[in-house]
């Protein structure tokens, strides 16, 4: 019957159950407005949710979708947060572990020399003692849940580095598209930068004729100089953009980049997806991974308080062994070695001079800088939807007049070109059209960016890019 004994406490210890003191969890409410503003009310609901579209489906440019997929293979921040979540789930596994005894065994001999005025025959002796047991020490009997809290704290923490890799993938999505953008945008002003110069040349070198001919003034040609020089510059500025850009999207790739996939110009062919329904904050925000990581966050700390909680209860704590004992190495196993210990422990908490309380306190505050910074976190994703929605309603009617207003300054250019070649009009006026073709033309490239990056701030703000 003693040898049932062991195992029979021991598997009561691991059935053990009890009540948990951990606070009813309820998600705060959304601190934002019941929708966003400048969100288009004919968008379709049979469209895709970013959250549900895959990157890989909304980027229409082959050649960008492979460095994104380059880059989530190579990025050093995402394999940080990838081996970020092996690490939270191997700490979990250490607190789970807390529910279940550990069990090891143990061989022990210990010798001790008397001397001859201690011992009864008054001869010096040596005494030998072998012992073998197995068995448990110090398992808490969770009867009020303070390991369990531990365990659901440790699970929320495990969730969140999960959410954070999440989000760190749909960072790294956006940030890629919109470096790639940048550099595509860069190479396209680098292009015109360096047909404005050989254009400029030619008209330089033209009036610099005229001028050796006394057919125009000191001020043409230096006129045509400052235009000149100034095409000049920016080929130079945008040649050192165009390769910080290069460099900038290595960096984030995080692997030498393909000669194939960057791009020449901007596309107009970014995405397959013409407009992404906002929908309502409190279902679109609360999808977002770092939405989610925040949620995770309050979760652990709403655990924690259980823990608290629990400790101004009593705690048990079972130590037991079984085993053999001898006086002698071969007696080990012999009959009538056996042996065992039970040692059960009540430790009730009388006077802790205030420290059980401060815990207590510290995780109930705790609790509440997460509601804080979780309902933070749903306000400044509500502010990127919103910006981005803000950007949408505007950018397609600033394409159309930057589009509009190259054509009108390209014509402008043409007739003052002519008028000037017919010597009905000055010089400087012909210039003037010259740096406004030009200006116009800069300007209009770059509202071409802004258009391309704003549907990846809105496919990003909505939550899309991690599948």
């Amino acid at each position: 019957m003693n040898r049932l004994r062991i195992p029979t406490i021991a598997l009561a210890a691991m059935l053990a159950g009890g009540c948990s003191l951990i606070p009813e969890y309820q998600r705060p409410a959304a601190p934002v407005p019941a929708a966003f503003p400048d969100a288009p009310a004919s968008a379709s609901t049979a469209a895709p949710q970013a959250d549900t579209l895959a990157w890989r489906d909304y980027f229409a440019d082959a050649r960008l979708r492979q460095l994104i997929d380059l880059a989530l293979t190579s990025n050093r921040d995402l394999r940080v947060a990838a081996l970020n979540i092996e690490k939270a789930r191997a700490q979990y596994g250490i607190q789970r572990a807390a529910l279940f005894p550990a069990i090891g065994a143990t061989g022990a001999e210990s010798a001790q020399r008397l001397p001859g005025d201690l011992s009864v025959t008054g001869e010096p002796r040596i005494n030998r003692q072998f012992s073998a047991t197995l068995g448990f020490s110090a398992y808490e009997l969770d009867f009020f849940g303070r390991v369990r809290s531990l365990n659901e704290q440790a699970l929320e923490q495990y969730l969140a580095t999960e959410e954070a890799r999440r989000s760190a993938q749909i960072a790294l999505v956006a940030e890629v598209a919109n470096t790639w953008l940048t550099l595509a945008a860069d190479r396209e002003r680098l292009a015109l930068a360096r047909s404005t110069y050989g254009t400029r040349q030619k008209s330089y070198d033209l009036t610099k004729r005229s001028f050796d001919a006394g057919a125009v003034s000191a001020l043409d040609l230096r006129q045509a100089e400052t235009l000149l020089e100034g095409a000049r510059a920016d080929v130079a500025r945008y040649t050192a953009l165009v390769a910080q850009d290069g460099n900038a999207l290595a960096l984030v790739v995080g692997a030498p980049l393909p000669e194939e996939a960057l791009p020449e110009k901007l596309t107009d062919a970014l995405t397959t997806v013409a407009e992404l329904p906002a929908g309502v904050p409190s279902e679109v925000l609360v999808r977002r991974p770092d939405i989610l990581q925040a949620e995770r966050a309050l979760r652990a700390a709403n655990a924690s308080i259980g823990a608290a909680r629990a400790a101004f209860f009593p705690s048990i704590t079972l130590t037991a062994a079984a085993g053999t004992a001898s006086a002698s190495l071969d007696g080990l196993f012999q009959g009538g070695s056996g042996t065992w210990s039970f040692l059960p422990q009540i430790r009730i908490p009388i006077f802790e001079g205030g420290r059980l309380q401060a815990s207590l306190d510290a995780a109930e505050i705790q609790r509440d800088i997460n509601v804080a910074q979780y309902e933070k976190a749903i306000q400044s994703a509500f502010r990127e939807v919103a910006d981005g929605l803000a950007v949408r309603a505007t950018v397609t009617e600033q394409l159309d007049a930057r589009r509009k207003l190259v054509a009108a300054t390209a014509e402008t250019y043409r007739l003052s070109d002519a008028r000037y070649r017919a010597g009905v009009d000055s010089y400087l006026g012909l210039l003037d059209a010259q740096r406004a073709l030009y200006g116009a033309e800069l300007d209009l490239i770059g509202v071409r960016l802004s258009e391309a990056s704003s549907r990846v701030a809105l496919y990003k703000a909505l939550g899309g890019g991690w599948k």
